[in-house]
C-alpha cells in the first residue's frame, strides 16, 4: 500500500461539520484523495457536483461526507406526508448499495442521523419496517425504492440531497426511466443538493445531469483511464487452451486473491466446476444467485475463506474488496467500459495489482474497441506454454445448472387437458387395443355416433345390392327430379370490412 494516491489536502483543513469530522477521524482518514480534494470544497458550499474519477479513488466517501455535512447544517424541511426522508443515495446494484451503507456507518456514527437500506432479493418486511420507523438517509437500488415509494412508505417532497452513484451503469441496466420517475417526485433541482459520480461520464449521463441538476460543477480527475498501478498482461490462447491456462495462472498465484470475470453464466458455472475439481477455493457470483448467498460468498472472499471469486459483470461495479491481487478477464467484455470497471477491482486505494486478459478466438474482436477506449495497446505475451496446466482433473459437467434438463414427463406422457391427475385413462380403451390385436374400430373425433370411415359406404352398397334393376333405375329418376325441384341457392357475396351491408366483390 502506498500513499501516492492521496493529495496534500487534509480533511481537517476543510470546513466540515465537527460531528462528521469525528466520524472521519474514527475511520483513520487523514488526507483526501484527488477526487475528494476537488469535490468536497465545492459540495460543502452547496454546489451540485458531477464527478468522474478512476474506480477505487474514494468517490463514496466524497459524496457521503458532503451529504451528512449538508443535512447537519440545514434545517429539516416541513412535509405534510408520512415519513419524509432528507437524503437518498441510488446505486445500480445490490452489492454496491450494501457497500455504500457499510462505508457510511462510521461516518454517520457521531451525527445522530439515521441511515436505512433498501434493495431487492431479501428482507422485504425488515427493510420496510426500518424505513417506517423513520430515517434521514436512504441508500438502495431503484426497483425496491420505487416499490416502497408507491406504497407510501416514505415521501420525497422534503428531500434535501440526492446522490447518483455509477450513473452510467444506470443506463446500461435500464434504470434511467425509474431514475427520472423519482426525480419528478422530488423538489426542484435548485432546492436540493445534487451529486453524480461515476468512473466514466458519457454524453447521456451529461444530459441527465443538466436536466435534473442545478448548474453542476463538472470535476474530472485527468489521468490514464486505467490506473497506472495496474500491470496489464494479455495472452492469446485458443478456446481449448483457455481453461488449462486459467488453471495454470491461478496455481502460480498461490493464495493471492483474484477475481475471474466471464461474459456468460453458463461458462462461469463451467469454470467453477473446473476449479472445484482441482481443489481451488472459489465462489461463483452471478445474477441468479440468491441475495443471502451472494452476501455470504462475498464475505467469505473478503475474509479469505475463498481466494478466487468467479463473477459475471454483476460484480464489476462499485465493489470494494481489499487486497485483490489480480483480475483475470477469462472473456474479453463486449463493452469497452466494462474492461475498466473489471480491472478496477484490483489496485484499489493506492495498492498495486495485475490485470490478465485471455484474448481468445471468440472475443478477440473486442480487443480493438478496448484498446481504443483505454488509449493504449494491451501488452501481449506470446509464450505461455509453461503456464498451461495440462494434467488438470476433469470435472463432471453434466450436473451444471445450465445443463440440467427440465424435470417432468416427456411429451407422450403429458396428460390431456381438462383431466385431473389419476383420471388420464379412466375412459380410454387403448389398453384393450393391445389385447385384441388392435382390431377395434375407431371413431373419428367429433360426433361419437358417426359411422366409422371404413363402414360409411357399406350400408348404401348393401341396400343397392338388395334392390332389383328396375327399383335402382326408379330411385335414380326420383333423385334427379328432387334435385331439379329444389330452389337454386344464390351466390353469397362476401362482406368487406365491418360494413353492415354487403358490397360486390372486386377482383
Amino acid at each position: 500500500m502506498t500513499q501516492t494516491h492521496l493529495s496534500e489536502t487534509r480533511f481537517s483543513e476543510l470546513d466540515i461539520h465537527t460531528k462528521v469530522q469525528a466520524g472521519i477521524e474514527k475511520t483513520g482518514f487523514e488526507f483526501c484523495t484527488p477526487i475528494q480534494a476537488m469535490t468536497l470544497p465545492l459540495a460543502l458550499q452547496g454546489k451540485d457536483i458531477s464527478g468522474q474519477a478512476q474506480t477505487g479513488t474514494g468517490k463514496t466517501a466524497a459524496f457521503l461526507i458532503a451529504c451528512f455535512h449538508h443535512l447537519l447544517n440545514q434545517e429539516r424541511k416541513e412535509s405534510k406526508k408520512k415519513n419524509p426522508i432528507r437524503a437518498m443515495v441510488l446505486a445500480p446494484t445490490r452489492e454496491l448499495a450494501i457497500q455504500i451503507m457499510e462505508d457510511g456507518k462510521p461516518l454517520i456514527s457521531e451525527t445522530g442521523l439515521k441511515i436505512g437500506l433498501a434493495y431487492g432479493g431479501t428482507d422485504y418486511d425488515k427493510q420496510r419496517q426500518q424505513i417506517e420507523e423513520g430515517i434521514d438517509v436512504l441508500v438502495g437500488t431503484p426497483g425496491r425504492i420505487i416499490d416502497y415509494f408507491k406504497q407510501g412508505v416514505f415521501a420525497l417532497d422534503a428531500l434535501e440531497v440526492i446522490v447518483l452513484d455509477e450513473a452510467d451503469r444506470m443506463f446500461d441496466l435500464g434504470f434511467i426511466a425509474d431514475i427520472r420517475y423519482l426525480f419528478r417526485a422530488m423538489p426542484d433541482p435548485n432546492e436540493r443538493l445534487n451529486m453524480l459520480y461515476s468512473a466514466t461520464l458519457s454524453h447521456r449521463v451529461g444530459e441527465l445531469a443538466y436536466e435534473h441538476m442545478s448548474e453542476p460543477e463538472i470535476v474530472k480527475i485527468e489521468s490514464e483511464i486505467t490506473a497506472d498501478r495496474i500491470e496489464e498482461i494479455g495472452f492469446m490462447p485458443s478456446n481449448d487452451e483457455k481453461i488449462p491456462l486459467l488453471l495454470g495462472i491461478i496455481k502460480k498465484a498461490g493464495d493471492d486473491k483474484g477475481v475471474v470475470f466471464l461474459n456468460t453464466k453458463h461458462m462461469a458455472e463451467k469454470v467453477e466446476a473446473w476449479l472445484l475439481a482441482n481443489d481451488f477455493k472459489c465462489a461463483l457470483l452471478s445474477g441468479d444467485v440468491p441475495q443471502k448467498k451472494r452476501e455470504r460468498l462475498l464475505n467469505d472472499f473478503k475474509d479469505g475463506k475463498r481466494n478466487i471469486l468467479i463473477a459475471t459483470d454483476v460484480a464489476a461495479r462499485g465493489l470494494h474488496i481489499p487486497d485483490v491481487n489480480y483480475v483475470i478477464n477469462f472473456d474479453l467484455p463486449n463493452d469497452a467500459e466494462d474492461y475498466v470497471h473489471r480491472i478496477g477491482r484490483t489496485a484499489r486505494a493506492g495498492a498495486s495489482g495485475t490485470a490478465i486478459s485471455l484474448v481468445c478466438e471468440t472475443f478477440a474482436m473486442n480487443l480493438m474497441d478496448i484498446e481504443e477506449f483505454i488509449e493504449h495497446s494491451l501488452p501481449i505475451q506470446k509464450e505461455y506454454n509453461e503456464l498451461l496446466l495440462t494434467d488438470a482433473e476433469k470435472p463432471d459437467l453434466s450436473n451444471l445448472r445450465s445443463n440440467r434438463k427440465k424435470e417432468g414427463r416427456s411429451k407422450r406422457d403429458v396428460k390431456p387437458k381438462g383431466k385431473k391427475d389419476g383420471a388420464r385413462f379412466s375412459n380410454d380403451t387403448r389398453g384393450d387395443d393391445k389385447q385384441d390385436g388392435g382390431n377395434r374400430e375407431r371413431r373419428e373425433k367429433g360426433n361419437p355416433n358417426r359411422v366409422p370411415k371404413n363402414r360409411r359406404g357399406k350400408r348404401r352398397d348393401d341396400q343397392e345390392q338388395a334392390m332389383s334393376p328396375e327399383q335402382r333405375e326408379a330411385a335414380k329418376v326420383a333423385a334427379m327430379e328432387k334435385r331439379q325441384q329444389s330452389p337454386v341457392k344464390s351466390t353469397r357475396i362476401p362482406l368487406r370490412g365491418r360494413r353492415p351491408y354487403e358490397v360486390p366483390a372486386v377482383g
